[in-house]
Parts: structure tokens; C-alpha cells; sequence
């Protein structure tokens, strides 16, 4: 039997406009495979619009029986759209990561962490009439809090905010709604993930 996977998060996890073999979670899962990790294709807790409380309460709906192998974790771009404070979104991003750590049996160690990604980048931010320097810098503020709780920890962080920065306006790179990543951009997700994944799920200590 494979090992069992638990991805949390929202529209980038979910994978808004592109097949489910395009998500970041899943083209992660299918490239530790071609390493000889027998990860399975993960269970996915995630819906698009979600903020780190309305993830929380989505798990608590489902109720995933861990343990899992692994568990990533990739939340709050919506929190940042929508004008949420950071100081609560560190607060729930803490939370969140410790339930993630219970779901990987309390092994910190077996939970990645995505930044999320600069959404003023891409068409939609750039029609969206909102301040993209703002935008920017609340961006980088969010995930810098997200990888201070993620190091506090023990939990492995990966940055891929850069990735959307320097390919953003590449239509390649967009789906057709001019805002969420294609395949293309998700699998350059995967693979900055990638040595960090193969390193977690080869640990047995």
C-alpha cells in the first residue's frame, strides 16, 4: 500500500480551471513516484475563496481519518484579498498548521508548506484597479509570517511566490480566467517542492 496524502488549502490546491492531474498536489505525488516514493494521489480539502478560518471549519465538515504520511498545506492569498488582518492570519495559519502536524501523526516533519503566490501579477491583478505595490508587500508580509510559524515549528517552507512574479504575465503560465495558475506554472510548483518532498518522506527517524 502506497503512502497516504492530505492536502489542505484553497484554489491553488484545488486547482481552479485546470484538470485534477494538473494540480500542484497532484503532479507533486506523481513526480516522488517517478522517484520511487509510492505516494498516493492526495485527498483534498480545499476549496476556492477559502480563507484560513473557512478551511478550518471545511476540515472540521470533513473530518479526514489520518494519519497521513504527509500533509501540505498552502493558505492565505484570500485572506490578504480580502483585507484580513495579519495578525489574525497568524494566528489561524498556527492553528492550521498544528492540526496539519496532528494529521501527519504529530511528525512535523512529514508537512510542506507553500507560499502563496502574487496574484497582482497576473491580468486580473493588473485590471483589478487595486494597488499592486500593496498588494506586493502584503503578499510577501503574509507568507514571511507563514514561514516564521512554519520554521518555529519544524514544519519545511517552500517559497514559489517568486515563480509567479517572474511568469505571471506569461499567458502560458495563467488559465483562462486570467488569474489562477495553468498546469505549466503548477508544475514548476512541483518541482521546487520536489527535493524538499523526497527529503521529508525519506526521513525514518
Amino acid at each position: 500500500m502506497g503512502l497516504s496524502y492530505l492536502a489542505l488549502g484553497d484554489s491553488y490546491t484545488i486547482g481552479e480551471a485546470v484538470a485534477v492531474d494538473g494540480r500542484w498536489p497532484h503532479q507533486l505525488a506523481a513526480a516522488l513516484r517517478a522517484q520511487g516514493i509510492a505516494l498516493g494521489d492526495p485527498q483534498t480539502i480545499a476549496t476556492t475563496g477559502w480563507t484560513t478560518d473557512e478551511l478550518d471549519a471545511g476540515i472540521n465538515d470533513v473530518a479526514p481519518q489520518g494519519p497521513f504520511d504527509f500533509v501540505s498545506l498552502l493558505i492565505g492569498v484570500n485572506n490578504q484579498y480580502r483585507g484580513r488582518p495579519l495578525d489574525d492570519y497568524q494566528v489561524q495559519f498556527q492553528a492550521l498548521l498544528q492540526r496539519a502536524i496532528g494529521f501527519a501523526g504529530g511528525r512535523a516533519d512529514r508537512v510542506l508548506v507553500l507560499s502563496f503566490p502574487d496574484w497582482g501579477t497576473t491580468p486580473y491583478g493588473a485590471g483589478s484597479g487595486r494597488d499592486l505595490g500593496q498588494i506586493e508587500l502584503e503578499t510577501d508580509e503574509f507568507n514571511a509570517a507563514a514561514e516564521v510559524i512554519s520554521t518555529q515549528q519544524g514544519v519545511a517552507f517552500v517559497d514559489i511566490t517568486d515563480i509567479s512574479r517572474d511568469t505571471g504575465a506569461d499567458p502560458a503560465m495563467i488559465a483562462e480566467d486570467g488569474l489562477h495558475p495553468s498546469a505549466r506554472m503548477y508544475a514548476l510548483w512541483s518541482a521546487r517542492a520536489l527535493p524538499v518532498a523526497a527529503h521529508l518522506l525519506g526521513r525514518t527517524d
